[in-house]
């Protein structure tokens, strides 16, 4: 897929073992596994991305919501003492098994001709594709999809189940007999994550009203009872599974340069330095200067700006 001079893979790095989800395919590389980041030695963990930057150039932390507040705050501070714009911490709006399933197309795409900007911004646009959902014993302590009055007193009787889906349009419906949820309009695969909680519904209803082209089974991430607000849930994630439609959807977005560091990037915000377009006053009185002005600082940043760019980085 594309040409170009051979490259070092960009690392995928998710949190916790249980996101690192088996391979799809022959080219999908291994994720690097930060495991315990708030519990370790503070040096220990320097050293561990330090080593990862060296190897691979730049390191993409794919992060869970349900992650504690410790968790990135340590990522941040790891980010900025190692003072280096070649660690970028993605945290999309997804549920756990939604994000082990993005990680896992990085890990796939990371295989190919993509650079580090276009690859961490695929993240976002990848987000998109996926819809990711659960069946719930209770909605009760559920705080990520909205939760009627009827549905909350519902919680309370023995034996309710909830379809819900989180990701991408928030949904919830009573499992019965007419129960439905809206799925993906294109072929997808569906993963399902058992917990405690029977699965017969995901398996048997809503894998073939959603038109799935084939199911696999994985174990239920650790996170998932503290996002989903229950432990008595089965997670279900459908996506794209093929390498060939990721690298298709893109390679067809256009492509800009990032004008604060420079890289490659899709969208309109930079994952790794978080800077997004600068607004310019094109009627200024200097007929464009001010833009000049302003790409000049990409190509030849002042040294003074190192403070204020580490600060755009949260």
């Amino acid at each position: 897929m594309g040409d170009g001079e051979p490259r070092v893979p960009t690392a995928i790095a998710v949190t916790s073992a249980d996101l690192a989800l088996p391979p799809q395919d022959e080219r999908t590389l291994p994720a690097a596994v930060l495991q315990d980041v708030d519990r370790r030695p503070l040096e220990h963990v320097l050293a561990e991305l330090q080593t990862l930057v060296d190897q691979c150039g730049h390191v993409i932390v794919v992060c869970s919501g349900a992650v504690p507040a410790s968790v990135e705050r340590r990522l941040h501070t790891v980010r900025a003492l190692l003072e280096t714009d070649r660690i970028a911490l993605f945290r999309p709006p997804l549920p756990p098994l939604g994000i082990a399933v993005l990680a896992r197309q990085l890990r796939q795409l990371a295989s190919c001709d993509l650079s580090p900007g276009v690859l961490a911004s695929a993240g976002r646009l990848l987000t998109h594709y996926i819809h990711a959902g659960a069946l719930l014993g209770s909605v009760a302590r559920l705080d990520h999809v909205p939760v009627g009055l009827k549905a909350h007193a519902r919680s309370w009787v023995p034996g309710s189940q909830f379809g819900v889906v989180a990701h991408p349009v928030p949904q919830l419906v009573k499992v019965g007999a007419e129960a439905a949820l809206a799925g993906p309009e294109f072929g997808t695969w569906l993963l399902v994550a058992k917990g405690q909680h029977p699965s017969d519904w995901v398996t048997g209803t809503l894998a073939p009203s959603w038109h799935v082209q084939g199911l696999r089974e994985t174990a239920l991430p650790a996170e998932s009872a503290t996002w989903w607000g229950t432990g008595r849930l089965t997670e279900f994630c459908a996506y794209l599974p093929d390498l060939s439609v990721l690298y298709q959807l893109v390679t067809s977005v256009r492509r800009s340069t990032c004008h604060w560091c420079g890289i490659d990037v899709i969208g309109d915000r930079c994952v790794f330095c978080s800077a997004t377009p600068p607004v310019y006053d094109d009627g200024g009185a200097d007929g464009g200067g001010s833009r000049d002005r302003a790409l000049g600082h990409r190509r030849d940043p002042a040294l003074g700006r190192r403070r204020e760019r580490r600060a755009l980085t949260g």
